[in-house]
């Protein structure tokens, strides 16, 4: 049987002050002036390999980028970005993080054998996250790019309520399966006040290498069918593109490598438009 009338009235309140003292704080990362966060609906849509190739393409405007792979179940960043080993820690006991290619990144990745699974349950995921957020000597950095996991689970609510986040890119595929869950992430952003910068389409067409025959492989323009059901913009078509793989399974992204070629331009396309978007960094 249901309340009523003043009595429910007072319960509601009740449960709001509950769930708003149950709400961490956001606080930011020390010296980090902007985080932008790249997530994916579901995975296996190139959400870690734009990630990479975004944070390089914002470091040559001369800028101090830091990546942070918040994929504690599958890193990608280690063998992306051709690192390996384990975080010295400062004088504060705070883990530096390794640097390669003028990009400071840290992942689960550098604190755990690479063949080893990390077999864990959400309380320790949310404790590793929060190591990862709070305790790294970022130094002074104009942007921090994380790459989130996939879907919309605990470490993207964690993260989003924690800190403040300048914006977030969603990666998908033009496939409608994949669709289906970029629209799920794009509003769980929304629901925790993050704003959505845009949509990056990656796999957007393939080109035969041989007869320069396109082919829409995975559907054509399905991201910006989303986009404007969402009110976004699409940041940026990503090609399937052969090179693309080659240079993250040997890591060295295509924005380091191949810097003058098309696929490097698209992204660093994609980072003009998002620091457009990006709004006014807090000093």
């Amino acid at each position: 049987m249901g309340l009523s009338g003043p009595e429910s009235e007072t319960l509601k309140q009740r449960r709001t002050e509950i769930t708003s003292r149950g709400l961490p704080k956001q606080k930011r990362i020390e010296g980090v002036k902007q985080v932008i966060v790249v997530a994916s609906g579901k995975g296996g849509v190139g959400k870690s390999t734009t990630a990479v190739n975004l944070a390089l393409a914002l470091a040559t405007n001369s800028k101090a980028v830091g990546l942070l792979d918040a994929d504690v179940y599958g890193p990608s960043v280690p063998k992306m970005m051709n690192l390996k080993g384990n975080p010295e820690l400062s004088q504060r006991s705070l883990m530096r993080p390794l640097l390669n290619y003028g990009i400071a990144c840290m992942s689960m990745g550098f604190l755990v054998e690479e063949s080893t699974p990390v077999v864990w349950r959400g309380l320790m995921v949310m404790s590793a996250i929060e190591k990862l957020l709070r305790q790294v000597d970022w130094g002074q950095l104009d942007y921090l790019v994380i790459d989130m996991p996939p879907g919309t689970g605990d470490v993207q609510l964690s993260i989003s309520q924690n800190i403040p986040i300048s914006g977030a890119i969603i990666v998908s595929t033009p496939q409608d399966i994949a669709l289906i869950d970029a629209h799920k992430g794009a509003e769980m952003f929304r629901k925790v006040h993050v704003p959505v910068l845009g949509l990056v389409q990656n796999m957007s067409v393939f080109q035969c290498p041989k007869c320069k025959h396109k082919t829409h492989i995975f559907g054509d323009d399905g991201a910006r069918k989303l986009a404007q059901t969402l009110d976004l913009d699409v940041l940026g078509d990503i090609p399937l593109h052969l090179n693309i793989r080659e240079a993250s399974d040997t890591g060295q992204p295509i924005v380091f490598s191949q810097p003058e070629s098309d696929v490097a331009k698209a992204y660093l396309k994609i980072a003009a438009e998002v620091v457009r978007r990006l709004p006014l960094p807090l000093e």
